[in-house]
């Protein structure tokens, strides 16, 4: 009799997991409370895989020997606390797809901060380098699909900590870690231990065959990297620019306009001047990718040329337009405070900072300094923006109150000058107003080039 495999979440990761689950023989079934997305109900059409949405059905959920739960379904929905009391193993996306890679072996990149731009670093120099690299996780394809459809010989996979909860026996051939900062919290009893717990598990079942990369500049991660040092078997490889480093297996350091990454006996030095991405946060990413990519044998001649090669990630500190001398910078991925201290850590010009949506237990206090010296004025653009008026008041000098996408962008160029910058960091995520960050940014990129640029 077929194994029976429920699939919790009809998005990118649970269609995948679907799919593999379809092809792998299992008996499966597709359960979504909201709308499937009519690209992925396509593709489960396409493969006869059997599905619902706008409901669950209890009873043949309950039935389930195996349940893959999309990350973004929360532990304490009541399906999955009815499913968890029935003893029914409840497993992420990654965990299952990691039972099928075969040879393949798996870069995994996590973190608060910085992820989304060093993945697609790592993925952009292990293809240039003529690799059979996918390009999954919480970004580029799901990664279940990606083995359930072609061979490839390496995962390049962006891990949020809700795909690690998920995962007890997948292993990192290369695993990195970029930082740890308050996020989510909200997903974590408000716990800071518990969503560091959760970020560490990039190094679970690790070997002295594998590497782990991670920043020693991060105070969180040294002081998880203490806690549970008898428990690491991988080899370690930090980078770092503030902190004395020195590895025996490797290591990336910072000295004045260049850093050297070094694994083993091969190294690679990088001109950051050259590089196409600007400020601190991104050499770090460029100090993780180099670290990673080494690691897993690319030409350091190679790593060199596609550094300085790349470009931008899409939502992250992107440039939107400039006109009259005010420029529109879209950081719409920015849904922490940490990720925002980045951003207005770069910032040379007066500042209109466009920021709200749905709060994460945030504590703003890291990015008030930078508030007080470089932002003109604050637009809070959410459903509720007392928490955000609140911690600023008296200390960005202008600030406005917008309920929605449209008041606050007219709001940022009333108060926008020649000389300014007009920043969306939202410090939040986006469910209030928006689908998620990427419909956001794209919308704000819309308004600036319909409003701005082509007036």
């Amino acid at each position: 009799m077929k194994r029976k495999i429920v699939v919790l979440g009809g998005g990118i990761s649970g269609y995948g997991s679907a799919i593999l689950a379809k092809k792998k023989g299992f008996d499966v079934f597709l359960t979504d409370m909201g709308k499937i997305a009519p690209k992925f109900r396509e593709r489960l059409d396409e493969w006869s895989v059997e599905y619902e949405e706008g409901e669950h059905s209890e009873e043949r959920i309950l039935d389930a020997n195996e349940v893959i739960k999309s990350p973004g379904i929360p532990d304490t929905a009541p399906i999955v606390r009815k499913i968890r009391e029935r003893g029914i193993p409840v497993i992420s996306e990654i965990e299952f797809a990691g039972r099928y890679k075969g040879v393949a072996k798996t870069i995994c990149i996590t973190g608060s901060n910085g992820k989304t731009t060093t993945t697609s670093l790592i993925y952009k120099i292990m293809k240039d380098a003529g690799r059979k690299v996918s390009l999954g996780g919480n970004i580029g394809e799901s990664f279940a699909y990606s083995i359930a459809t072609e061979k490839y010989f390496w995962h390049v996979l962006e891990l949020s900590s809700f795909q690690l909860d998920g995962c007890y026996k997948f292993k990192a051939d290369v695993g990195v870690l970029m930082n740890i900062t308050p996020d989510h919290l909200d997903r974590y009893d408000y716990k800071m231990e518990n969503y560091a717990r959760s970020k560490m598990r990039i190094t679970q079942n690790q070997t002295s065959a594998d590497c782990f990369i991670y920043s020693a500049d991060d105070d969180c991660t040294q002081q998880m990297l203490q806690s549970m040092d008898s428990e690491l078997r991988a080899r370690q490889l930090p980078f770092a620019i503030n902190t004395a480093i020195a590895s025996g297996d490797g290591d990336a350091i910072l000295e004045g306009h260049s850093f050297t990454a070094t694994v083993g006996k091969r190294s690679v030095t990088i001109d950051t001047r050259k590089m196409q991405i600007e400020g601190m946060h991104n050499i770090y990413n460029a100090m993780a990718a180099a670290l990673a990519t080494l690691a897993a044998g690319i030409d350091p001649r190679s790593i060199k040329r596609s550094i300085y090669d790349f470009a931008p990630v899409e939502h992250r500190l992107e440039p939107a337009g400039k006109r009259d001398d005010i420029e529109w910078i879209n950081d719409s991925k920015a849904t922490n405070v940490d990720s925002v201290w980045y951003a207005l850590e770069s910032m040379k010009r007066p500042t209109v900072w466009i920021a709200g949506g749905t709060d994460k237990g945030n504590d703003y206090t890291p990015v008030k300094e930078f508030a007080r010296r470089k932002v003109k004025a604050l637009i809070c653009m959410g459903v509720d923006n007392a928490k955000l008026m609140r911690e600023f008041d008296g200390i960005v000098p202008i600030i406005r109150n917008c309920n929605t996408f449209e008041d606050a962008m007219q709001a940022a160029r009333d108060v926008a000058t020649s000389g300014d910058t007009v920043l969306l960091s939202p410090a939040c995520a986006s469910f209030d107003l928006f689908r998620n960050y990427e419909e956001r940014g794209r919308m704000f990129k819309a308004w600036v080039a319909d409003n701005v640029l082509n007036r």
